[in-house]
């Protein structure tokens, strides 16, 4: 089986690493910049579990016809258009994506490009930056990875694809209920990079203030009750679970969100909380709290695109 990753940043690198060490077929799709430094660097993960250098297939475009049987999907959620276009020719009859990112909001736009039998779904739970080296680094010693089949049978590329991670790590598992899988990360992950960016705190930071707990809780409600007006509540226990990973004190827990808005980068805020809020007002879930973190963030982004369009003017009135 040829199993091809777009990107070999933090998702797509970690992985696409993982999975060649384990004597996989591994080709990345991946932008000429980053092509040469793998080139000149190999591709190297720093990991608490275990750390990773391959020497990886490299391309920079795919030829059409060029078909895999399996397609990793890591970008960032505002790059999935130039992505889907980018992994198109190498996605055949027979060929499987696979989506590892945050939220669900992706999966109809590629049902829509490829058709709902050829988009399995998926999710990754790990910290994950790409140092000034161009390695990737493994910020926790968690790595969970969920695939699984949105159609009934499995496509047999899935069925491969899990089998062999399975065997890689007790961390990797088979889910026949991967779209639920999905819907509570989405939960999650709403309440965490919420939180955490409308505080430009961590967690534990949060907690210490005076209206944290009442926050970060109240949070949690509304995204459970979009996720229950949807059809995919939570289960009692992983409720439970994330109620206590995210009302712990002292804790360090920061979105990989609240990194990009510290570093001035895009977010993915829209595709995570503004899909969720979105679905609110169609069930007519009411979401204060919510509203109140994705209203920040927009706020984030508008103040960072008008810097970068005024950047962008000084330097053409500079050339003039």
């Amino acid at each position: 089986m040829r199993i091809l990753i777009l990107g070999a940043g933090g998702i797509g690198g970690y992985f696409g690493a993982r999975l060649q060490q384990a004597g996989a077929d591994v080709s990345f799709l991946v932008r000429e910049a980053r092509a040469q430094r793998l080139r000149d660097t190999r591709l190297r993960v720093w990991s608490p579990l275990g750390d990773v250098q391959v020497t990886p297939e490299l391309l920079t475009a795919v030829a059409e016809g060029n078909h895999f049987d399996l397609v990793l999907l890591s970008c960032k959620a505002y790059d999935l258009a130039s992505a889907t276009d980018a992994i198109a020719p190498a996605v055949g009859p027979h060929s499987v994506v696979v989506p590892l990112l945050n939220g669900i909001a992706h999966l109809d736009e590629l049902d829509a490009r490829f058709g709902r039998a050829r988009v399995a779904g998926g999710v990754a739970h790990l910290a994950l930056t790409v140092d000034e080296t161009g390695a990737i680094r493994h910020l926790n010693a968690t790595q969970r990875l969920i695939i699984g089949a949105r159609t009934n049978p499995a496509p047999p590329a899935l069925d491969w694809l899990g089998a062999l991670v399975t065997r890689m790590s007790p961390d990797y598992t088979v889910s026949a209920g991967i779209e639920q899988d999905m819907w509570d990360k989405l939960v999650f992950i709403s309440v965490l990079a919420g939180a955490t960016c409308l505080m430009r705190a961590s967690i534990g930071d949060i907690l210490d203030t005076r209206a944290g707990r009442s926050l970060i809780e109240g949070m949690l409600d509304e995204s459970a009750a979009i996720a229950t007006a949807g059809g995919h509540a939570p289960s009692v226990d992983r409720l439970a679970g994330y109620r206590t990973q995210l009302t712990e004190a002292g804790s360090t827990l920061t979105a990989s969100m609240l990194r990009d808005v510290l570093r001035g980068a895009p977010t993915e805020a829209d595709h995570v909380l503004g899909d969720l809020v979105r679905r609110a007002g169609q069930w007519a879930v009411p979401t204060p709290r919510l509203d109140l973190a994705l209203s920040a963030l927009q706020a984030y982004e508008a103040a960072r695109r008008r810097l970068s369009e005024s950047s962008g003017l000084t330097t053409a009135r500079a050339c003039l």
